[in-house]
């Protein structure tokens, strides 16, 4: 039996606590995703976030946010963004269409291999731009549907010229910081 958006949000106030996505119409249970993962995801949001909001450009959301993609499965990249124009009122569930920007932050227990494929199901479905971080081994992948992908390092700048023009974050702000 092949399960719905329906069933999803249904499971899903039942058990409110759990993120969850349902892809090929069965429902995966997210785990944590790890303290350094989510930091990095969470500084990579409010880099774009203090770009995007005064510019009025879009909407930027994090792992909480679902998608209705357009082969009706569910999921919720790590961070997010949506151009304004796309969806001019945030909806009250998942949004019905694919980010035109995603990201995926790999945690201890993510497979990179998952990672690439679900950043490519995005990217085959309309996203314009995946992105996955490798926080443990400090690179970030740039990927697009068409062209090959662009790893960039510590010294190097990540833009999205084409989503966010004029947006820039060193790759080395996006780690988490050591106190002293």
């Amino acid at each position: 039996m092949s399960l719905t958006v329906k069933d999803l949000e249904k499971v899903q106030q039942q058990l409110p606590n759990y993120r969850m996505e349902l892809v090929n119409g069965e429902i995966i249970v997210m785990s944590p995703s790890g303290y350094e993962s989510d930091e990095v995801a969470t500084r990579l949001s409010t880099f774009i976030n203090i770009w995007v909001m005064p510019r009025n450009l879009g909407r930027v959301t994090g792992s909480s946010a679902g998608f209705v993609l357009p082969n009706s499965d569910t999921r919720a990249p790590d961070v997010s963004f949506v151009q304004a124009g796309r969806l001019r009122r945030a909806p009250r569930s998942f949004a019905e269409l694919t980010p035109d920007l995603m990201v995926e932050v790999k945690s201890p227990t993510d497979s990179l291999t998952k990672l690439r494929e679900k950043i490519d199901e995005f990217l085959s479905l309309g996203t314009r731009v995946g992105i996955l971080i490798h926080p443990e081994q400090e690179w970030v992948e740039v990927r697009r549907a068409d062209g090959e992908p662009l790893t960039l390092r510590d010294g190097e700048v990540l833009t999205v010229p084409d989503l966010l023009p004029g947006w820039e974050v060193k790759v080395e702000d996006l780690w988490s910081p050591e106190f002293d």
